[in-house]
């Protein structure tokens, strides 16, 4: 037996990555704008992802969702489950996912690695990118309803942007989940005050410069009354404001407009409502990222950002953690395969018929 038809594949666990210094937002951000003009330059394939809902009313679901990047010769593939009612059921995380990269030259996997860390961190590093076009520079509070994993992202991403954010205020369904929330960040961001709303979404979100909505909720927490001129908001899941938000919103940006509008968002429920037309999307976000378009142009305009999610941004970054995490020296090498099915000199041995 040879090593010529050894298959290998390096196993990257979580905690790989984040000992490799994978919780980067920065790197993040980086893949994801050099993806969406790779994207704008037809440098990227990206197929319809496979969805299996397994319960409509929940939204239980599993998706696969591939893409390729062909500079870099690499495709890529994540396989993700979003059980909104895990964390009420069984006290665990309702997002986990898995990637597979495979590089095309032979088409042979390259590594099989931990997804969960990177799709959070890719919806804070949009989140990010958006918020350095249209938030206020001078913004120094920020406020969440919701207090899971994508919201603490998001205030990692947001951090990074902008240093000088010194309040967040934080409401969610349970007092245990807000103060959860504040436990885990401020030992993160001393140089922050942190309040929980005690689930009062209004006491958390007036008068604050940014807005995050990151809840499993189908109902509309966020009332546009709350709402200050100059606010930029981002809107993570999926019907979590009420209609007005939007209506009195001076851009409305999204990662994909063709993509929400045949989701279950706020915007696509307006959109399928006759609420809301193509004329009233000011931009994808590649064109404010490539100069097509302007970012915040008055200190009195609010913006509005919903991201749905870009299967190549996820295998973007998830390439770029990678890398970082081969060069540290993480994971472990796996063998797929030692030889070819029919050269394995004990397969007699092991043929059932």
């Amino acid at each position: 037996m040879t090593d010529k038809h050894r298959i290998e594949c390096l196993f990257l666990s979580q905690e790989d990555l984040l000992q490799a210094g994978c919780l980067d937002i920065r790197l993040a951000m980086s893949a994801a704008e050099n993806a969406m003009l790779a994207f704008e330059k037809n440098d990227i394939l990206f197929p319809e992802k496979v969805v299996q809902i397994f319960n409509e009313d929940t939204q239980e679901r599993i998706n696969c969702l591939p893409a390729t990047l062909l500079p870099e010769k690499i495709c890529g593939a994540k396989w993700v489950s979003v059980f909104p009612f895990n964390p009420e059921k069984y006290g665990q995380q309702n997002l986990s996912a898995v990637f597979i990269l495979s590089e095309i030259e032979k088409g042979y996997p390259i590594a099989f690695m931990d997804g969960t860390l990177c799709s959070n961190m890719r919806v804070g590093a949009m989140g990010g990118i958006a918020a350095k076009h249209f938030a206020r520079p001078d913004s120094r509070s920020i406020a969440f309803i919701g207090a899971g994993e994508q919201a603490k992202m998001h205030l990692i991403a947001m951090k990074t942007v902008f240093p000088g954010l010194e309040e967040c205020r934080v409401s969610a369904k349970y007092d245990h989940e807000e103060q959860q929330f504040i436990d885990e960040m401020a030992t993160l961001f001393r140089d922050m005050r942190f309040s929980a709303a005690h689930t009062n979404a209004q006491r958390a979100i007036e008068g604050a410069d940014i807005l995050v909505t990151a809840t499993s909720a189908q109902a509309p927490l966020l009332k546009a009354a709350w709402i200050k001129p100059g606010t930029f908001y981002s809107h993570i899941g999926g019907w979590e404001d009420e209609y007005d938000v939007a209506r009195q919103c001076d851009k409305i940006v999204c990662d994909d407009w063709e993509t929400v509008k045949h989701r279950t968002q706020t915007l696509s429920r307006m959109y399928k409502d006759g609420q809301l037309s193509d004329e009233d999307i000011y931009a994808d976000l590649v064109e404010v990222v490539s100069g097509a378009k302007e970012g915040r142009e008055t200190p009195e305009e609010r913006a509005y950002f919903n991201a749905v999610g870009l299967a190549y941004v996820d295998v973007a970054i998830a390439y770029a953690m990678y890398q970082r995490a081969r060069e540290a020296g993480k994971g472990r090498m796996s063998s797929i395969q030692e030889t070819m099915i029919f050269q394995h000199e004990n397969l007699a041995d092991w043929i059932r018929l």
